[in-house]
């Protein structure tokens, strides 16, 4: 008999002798809903599963084909499916983990309707979906035990050896799993981020995703108009979140401190330096300068002196200050040695297309500083996959000399390529790509941010094509259920998936025999 569910079954035995009237209660019942509801609260999983991901970034420290992966789920139903095929196909909910994705809450959650990723959504929103998440994730557990526990009274009843399932249920590998929450520039100044982070972590999330835009201008990392903050702003967000985490308890939770200033060009304002060369300083030698006197300086300019010089900082007419040209991969390299020197644990660097070689370059310099500096990778669909790496491959056969005529470079995506010889060497590049990035450029952890966004549109696309025309009811036949029967896929039982048969058991328990009971023979969901 496994520890856990024997040593419930002791406390539950041991609670009725000290209250007589607790008679009707059954101890393997009452142990069986114990061992399914493992996680009582969402500290115990935001302290799990940071023990989680630590373990996991050691591992990678030692052995970079460790790496780790997961799906931006909108929905706990999304989330739990994932972890289920992830079971299913390998047996293991080991290294993946789910993402929380603010666009996603932005553009399918807010009670605003289909907002765009500019942190207008309501804040709230955020760590409402990790708890729904996690209340999807725990049904999932308590739904496989359930089927596991019925096992374990069948083979009782019929005399059967209970060892293996008894096995089972002891070494259940949990489908609650990490998640990456991302809680954008904060939601306002430390303050708010902080109050925010606490609501995030008390829902579930043991990994707080922070980037360094300003919190009333932020833009999509993949769209234009980022504006980012000085260093001692953005310290301040992650001295914010750490304390939230500690004053919780979560000891071990994990600071993933994003920067966006590959591709931005602007700042808000401009910070106080105290010493030549202080962070201050090195943040205002990037901005774009203007050498005057005071006779041509323009009345209202704002004006420093710089390298010993008088100099106007280049300034926009939204008051916006202007980075010059160039100095943005330096300025990621100076971000992220500045997050890990004050308490972040792993870095995301925003990228404009998914180029090994270019991550590995910043990467390594960030490295010269923290040897350990880790990533967490964003795989986005804003990334035109199929072309960059069309185009990547071309480079590489132009670099070695190779025959192109076949080959028209600005129309890589045309469908008469699918098959060539550039399509298979770039689908290939394509599968490898996290594998190499986890070797190459100390990437940790891969994730798509909206990858159930889109395969939602697509399979409610292609169902709506077939079944409003000629196909009918054979487009969800055909195109959905026979291929979840085929695949063996638990939801195509929905009502069980829903918590029918769990139900059931419960009301059982109950209520014995005068129980009413959904799963009887006239459930439809018996033809499958």
């Amino acid at each position: 008999m496994s520890t856990a569910y024997k040593s419930a079954i002791d406390l539950v035995r041991e609670l009725k002798q000290k209250h007589g009237n607790w008679q009707n209660i059954s101890e393997t019942d009452a142990a069986r809903m114990m061992s399914q509801n493992r996680f009582k609260t969402g500290l115990d999983i935001a302290k799990y599963t940071a023990k989680i991901m630590r373990q996991d970034m050691e591992e990678y420290d030692n052995d970079t084909s460790q790496y780790t992966q997961s799906l931006g789920a909108w929905h706990g139903f999304v989330a739990q499916q994932t972890m289920y095929a992830k079971k299913k196909y390998f047996g293991t909910t080991s290294k993946t983990y789910i993402y929380l994705s603010g666009w996603m809450v932005a553009a399918l959650r807010s009670e605003f309707g289909p907002l765009p990723d500019q942190s207008m959504h309501e804040k709230t929103s955020v760590p409402k979906l990790i708890a729904e998440i996690y209340t999807f994730l725990r049904q999932a557990d308590a739904k496989v035990l359930n089927d596991y526990f019925r096992e374990l009274n069948a083979a009782e009843e019929a005399g059967q050896d209970t060892s293996a399932i008894l096995e089972k249920i002891e070494n259940f590998d949990s489908h609650v799993v990490p998640i990456i929450a991302d809680i954008d520039a904060g939601f306002g100044n430390e303050e708010a981020t902080y109050l925010l982070t606490k609501q995030m972590i008390e829902a579930g999330a043991c990994a707080i995703q922070v980037e360094n835009q300003v919190s009333d201008a932020k833009q999509c990392g993949h769209q234009a108009g980022k504006v980012t903050v000085p260093h001692e702003d953005f310290i301040s967000k992650i001295n914010a979140i750490r304390y939230a985490f500690l004053e919780l308890g979560v000891e071990d939770g994990v600071i993933v401190a994003r920067t966006d200033s590959e591709g931005a060009s602007l700042t808000q304002k401009i910070p106080v330096s105290n010493e030549p060369g202080d962070l201050a300083s090195q943040y205002i030698d990037f901005i774009e300068m203007e050498e005057v006197t005071l006779e041509n300086a323009k009345e209202n300019d704002s004006l420093l002196k710089h390298n010993g010089k008088l100099v106007r900082p280049v300034r926009l007419p939204n008051g916006l200050y202007q980075f010059r040209e160039d100095t943005n991969i330096d300025r990621v390299v100076l971000d992220c040695v500045t997050a890990l020197e004050n308490g972040a644990d792993l870095l995301w660097i925003e990228t404009p297309t998914p180029d090994v070689e270019h991550i590995k370059m910043m990467v390594d310099r960030i490295k010269e500083q923290q040897p350990k500096a880790k990533l967490v990778y964003n795989n986005s669909p804003s990334f035109n996959w199929t072309l960059n790496f069309r185009k990547q491959i071309i480079a590489q056969w132009e670099e070695e000399g190779k025959d192109l005529s076949a080959y028209n470079k600005n129309d890589l995506m045309s469908a008469d390529y699918d098959g060539t010889e550039l399509d298979t060497a770039a689908d290939e590049a394509a599968r490898n790509f996290q594998r190499d990035a986890a070797r190459e450029a100390g990437v940790f952890h891969h994730l798509i941010t909206l990858p159930t966004y889109h395969t939602t549109a697509l399979s409610v696309h292609e169902l709506a094509k077939g079944y409003f025309g000629e196909d009918g009811m054979l487009a969800y036949a055909a195109g959905v259920q026979r291929k979840e029967i085929r695949e063996g896929i638990a939801c195509v039982k929905h009502q069980a998936m829903a918590g029918s048969d769990l139900g059931d058991d419960h009301k059982e328990i109950f209520s014995g025999e005068h129980a009413l009971k959904a799963g009887g023979g006239k459930n439809t969901m018996n033809q499958f």
